[in-house]
């Protein structure tokens, strides 16, 4: 069962923008892991397998929705101490969900946390999608896929951070259909235990697009992705049961992410 968590947070102290990368919040999620499960903790540090979860930059809580479309993925100014955050968990499998149980049970708001220098105070989490917040979510594997419609042809994303993916020895940063739904196709038959075989990858063709180029240095090399909206019709004379297929895989992309780097906060990606 997928869940999309989010963590409410309040700085105790000024975050600072070399503290704010993918790679301190890895290590940051790692630690509350080893919070209740030691074992596991090491076993997702040093494996290097296609992990069962996705971790979002962390965001200032503001109050309008736009912030919900295109997410902050770099700072370049330190958040000050007090200042109400957020950040997205997502998890894709039950195992991994029920080890944490017991963090989310046992959660004290006055506990510090770390990120680098700054202590943070994690004041709530959330697992049901709200207004405000339509990053969280929970479902079953079972019923995204009996919920997901076998007679709409439209496939509408926001990705929110930058996304790429790797094919061959090389990044690809065009969101080709091939590279979005296999990413997800792969993912789905990895955690759902509902198998499917193939896809009609052949009949989906993309129909609007207003997406750009962002580059993030703060990775070993500089990352190169791509961000903003994309729409994708399925064509021509499609069985139901081949479009049922698609759009669940399209509802799950909110938890499973695209492409590279989705553990530290890359490949965020929402069907609107």
């Amino acid at each position: 069962m997928p869940h999309s968590l989010i963590l409410n947070l309040i700085p105790q102290s000024p975050i600072y923008p070399e503290f704010l990368t993918g790679r301190h919040l890895h290590a940051l999620f790692l630690t509350l892991i080893n919070s209740v499960d030691s074992n596991l903790a090491d076993y997702l540090h040093s494996s290097n397998a296609d992990k069962a979860f996705t971790l979002s930059p962390l965001q200032i809580q503001r109050q309008h929705k736009q912030h919900h479309q295109t997410l902050q993925f770099s700072h370049q100014k330190p958040i000050t101490a007090g200042t109400p955050c957020w950040w997205r968990i997502s998890l894709l499998d039950d195992t991994l969900f029920s080890k944490l149980t017991g963090l989310w049970l046992n959660l004290n708001p006055k506990h510090p946390w770390h990120l680098g220098s700054a202590n943070l105070h994690i004041t709530s989490i959330q697992g049901t999608p709200q207004s405000t917040q339509p990053w969280a979510n929970a479902c079953t594997y079972k019923q995204l896929y009996e919920q997901a419609s076998d007679r709409d042809r439209t496939l509408n994303f926001i990705f929110a951070t930058p996304i790429s993916f790797r094919q061959g020895g090389y990044d690809n940063v065009l969101p080709i259909k091939e590279s979005v739904f296999n990413s997800l196709l792969s993912r789905w038959n990895k955690y759902s235990g509902i198998e499917m075989s193939a896809i009609s990858i052949e009949s989906i063709y993309p129909s609007a697009f207003n997406i750009n180029t962002e580059i993030i240095s703060n990775y070993e090399s500089k990352f190169i992705g791509c961000v903003g909206g994309i729409s994708y019709r399925i064509l021509g004379n499609v069985e139901s049961i081949h479009i049922k297929q698609i759009n669940a895989l399209a509802d799950f992309a909110l938890y499973a992410g695209l492409g590279r780097k989705t553990t530290m906060g890359m490949g965020m990606v929402r069907r609107l």
